[in-house]
């Protein structure tokens, strides 16, 4: 297999891996989320179940043996009530979206676009559930150097 191939397939995995701990956080996020986002919660674990899926087929065509699901996950914070599973929703949707960002450098063609499209499907659901944008969604070193820039040019 071509160094490029090689790089593409452990990009691949590591989406899958992403979205296996995504579909298992918004599992918690659905138990602990208010009547009014449960719905929202609903499609987006469906989203990602529906990645995970595809993810898995890509790997085996490109005859990887796909990543398998952890048994749980360590969350990065307790969710004990509404607003620790939006906040919950919002990482799980960072987390996604930066794995999407190191696919969408490893592929090209009609894995990049798709790749393109679940990283702005993930930065869509976090602005949403976060209630504003980051400047880079999925490059959190650039996100990083952004906040900490000055506003105007210093001399």
């Amino acid at each position: 297999m071509s160094k490029a191939k090689d790089e593409e397939l452990t990009a691949l995995q590591a989406a899958l891996a992403a979205e296996h701990a995504a579909v298992y956080g918004y599992g918690v996020v659905g138990g602990r989320i208010h009547e009014g986002r449960r719905g929202e919660a609903r499609e987006a674990y469906d989203a990602h179940r529906a990645r995970r899926d595809a993810l898995v087929r890509e790997v085996r065509d490109l005859g990887g043996r796909p990543v398998a699901a952890e048994a749980g996950y360590a969350l990065p914070f307790a969710v004990p009530d509404s607003a620790a599973a939006v906040r919950l929703a919002a990482e799980l949707e960072d987390r996604v979206a930066g794995v999407y960002s190191d696919l969408v450098r490893a592929s090209s063609g009609e894995r990049r676009r798709t790749a393109a499209e679940a990283l702005r499907g993930a930065a869509v659901r976090a602005v949403r559930w976060r209630g504003e944008s980051v400047a880079f969604p999925g490059l959190a070193e650039r996100a990083a150097t952004a906040a900490s820039a000055p506003a105007t040019p210093t001399r």
